[in-house]
């Protein structure tokens, strides 16, 4: 497990310090006696050669996760697969790519523009999973890709990091239910995404979720910094199947909503 923690240590680092500050803060407020849980991460690409879900997930494959599902947004143009390590406590990896081919002829031609300019060997070791940005951008060109597809401009502007951490609500005492601890963040002034409802899924589907809405952080574009959303925060409750177990994949009609955590 030394190795899975120090490559979550770092992800987190990065989340907290990039691309979500606030998730400091709720973590703070939600810690109990023992070290908050993580129950998954999630991370974000493009579909194409040398950045593809492949690649993102062939460092967590080193350190013995294995793919356990897959998912398709089609309105979103996105495809997903999520990772499990045989270690329990270890936390689950989402990993989402856009199918960039389904998009406009302009879309495809500024993301290809983007990779082709990844310096050879950037992605061949694992800290470029929480290094950021490995490209030039500048700020009108994000607003034509996020005008299309929010995800694209949000990985055009911020790169490679997790886009959110996730709380297992299963593991606090002092909450039981997801919708509780929403109304802590609410009364902590954290804003709540509330497409698809406060609380997306429910015991039939036995994976219950809410996340907060993305930080707005400063990035910096070739023409000057802009203030765009960043991670955010997810908590999810998971029940369990006939075996006993808790549930461990992810429900697409919830996760469609969830990504729209970084909304302008």
């Amino acid at each position: 497990m030394e190795r899975v923690e120090k490559l979550f240590d770092a992800l987190w680092q990065d989340f907290t310090t990039r691309l979500c500050p606030s998730a400091a803060q709720v973590h703070d407020l939600l810690t109990e006696e023992e070290p908050l849980q993580n129950d998954h991460i999630a991370l974000r690409t493009f579909n194409l050669p040398g950045v593809s879900l492949d690649v993102l997930a062939a460092p967590f494959i080193a350190i013995g996760y294995k793919p356990c599902g897959t998912y398709h947004f089609e309105q979103k143009k996105l495809y997903a697969e999520h990772f499990e390590h045989p270690n329990p406590a270890a936390p689950k990896v989402f990993i989402s790519e856009l199918l960039v081919g389904q998009c406009s002829a302009q879309l495809q031609n500024t993301v290809r523009a983007l990779v082709k300019q990844i310096p050879e060997g950037a992605m061949k070791d694992a800290s470029f999973l929480y290094g950021g940005r490995l490209w030039e951008l500048d700020f009108a060109t994000y607003e034509m890709l996020a005008a299309e597809s929010e995800y694209a401009g949000w990985v055009a502007a911020h790169g490679y990091g997790a886009n959110h951490f996730t709380v297992s609500v299963n593991q606090l005492e002092q909450f039981t239910e997801v919708a509780a601890v929403n109304s802590l963040l609410r009364h902590n002034g954290f804003s709540i995404n509330e497409s698809g409802g406060e609380v997306k899924g429910n015991p039939e589907v036995m994976l219950e979720q809410s996340s907060t809405m993305a930080d707005r952080v400063d990035v910096s574009f070739t023409d000057g910094v802009r203030t765009i959303p960043g991670g955010f925060y997810e908590f999810a409750k998971r029940y369990p199947q006939a075996d006993g177990e808790l549930y461990p994949g992810f429900v697409e009609a919830s996760a469609d909503k969830i990504f729209e955590s970084t909304n302008m």
